[in-house]
């Protein structure tokens, strides 16, 4: 018994140390080897991504070293904006004492300029009148008015009380001097209708209705800020000119006519069957040529009564 009890003990030992052995084996394992994914099991949720850094600040722009230059024209009388028919130069002013040069244009009634700080002539012309600033353009920028004394002026002409067609009339602009009333031309073909922009002044207005010898002259004053109207009364009449085998008749084709002055002077001259001229009132002597024949009579122009001026062949 004693034999069997030894060997029974020893047994129970050995299962305890196995026991024991078995029960510490997992946690050695464990801190050896990794552990193992079983091949069922399911990809682990990626880890959350990291946020995309901040947009580095972009770096302060550099100063363009301009400033703002902003203008306006004003009549001189009474300061009243000018909002139209404006034209603007800028002129830099050389540090040597060259020319200056122009350096900005405009046509807006208030344009606004990015310039250099700096010495500026700036000019503003209003038809043909201006105006004229020297500024100083300081970094802080500028708004600045010019002052034009000017006004406008339109032209009309009439017979009587009957308006002449705007495309017969032609008009001519002069600022007299001295003696002469047509001293200094302004503008040579001003059309009726127009509106003529001049500096504050009187002038000399030709009328020409037609293009032979109606024409009439007056005298205009320009106010600055108002538009004048000036209509100028002509005494003229049109007239057909025919040379016929007898009153009424047909008029023969290719005639050559002149249109001539009691004392000689030729006013007009004109080929065709039937031409028209416009002519001031008075009296006038016609001569037609045809074929190497030549042909004449007098006659009298009243205003404002067009009519048929005939020539016999005979």
């Amino acid at each position: 018994m004693f034999e069997l009890d030894g060997f029974e003990a020893g047994r129970r030992a050995a299962r305890a140390l196995a026991l024991l052995a078995a029960l510490l084996a997992p946690g050695l394992a464990a801190a050896q080897i990794p552990p193992q994914r079983p091949e069922t099991a399911q990809p682990e949720a990626p880890a959350p991504a990291e946020p995309p850094p901040l947009p580095a600040p972009a770096p302060p722009v550099a100063g363009t070293g301009l400033a703002l230059l902003s203008l306006g024209a004003q009549f001189a009388n009474d300061r009243k904006p000018i909002r139209s028919g404006l034209n603007w130069r800028v002129l830099a002013e050389a540090a040597d004492g060259s020319a200056p040069r122009i350096v900005a244009r405009s046509a807006s009634a208030n344009p606004s300029f990015s310039l250099p700080p700096g010495s500026y002539v700036v000019h503003a012309a209003y038809g043909f009148a201006s105006g004229t600033r020297r500024i100083t353009l300081g970094p802080q920028g500028l708004n600045d008015q010019v002052a034009i004394s000017a006004g406008a002026l339109t032209l009309a002409g009439s017979i009587g009380d009957t308006p002449i067609p705007a495309g017969q009339l032609s008009f001519q602009v002069f600022v007299p001097l001295q003696g002469n009333s047509e001293g200094r031309l302004v503008t040579g073909d001003a059309k009726a209708g127009d509106l003529i922009r001049l500096p504050e002044g009187t002038y000399h207005v030709v009328s020409t209705y037609g293009d032979s010898n109606a024409i009439q002259r007056a005298d205009v004053r320009v106010e600055t800020g108002k538009v004048t109207d000036a209509t100028l009364h002509h005494r003229a009449a049109k007239v057909t000119l025919k040379l016929v085998a007898a009153a009424g008749g047909e008029a023969f084709a290719g005639t050559a006519f002149s249109v001539l002055t009691p004392g000689g002077d030729v006013i007009r001259e004109a080929i065709g069957a039937f031409p028209q001229v416009i002519l001031a009132e008075g009296d006038y002597v016609l001569i037609a040529r045809q074929e190497g024949q030549v042909y004449s009579r007098d006659f009298k122009v009243e205003s404002g009564i067009d009519r048929d001026i005939e020539v016999l062949a005979k």
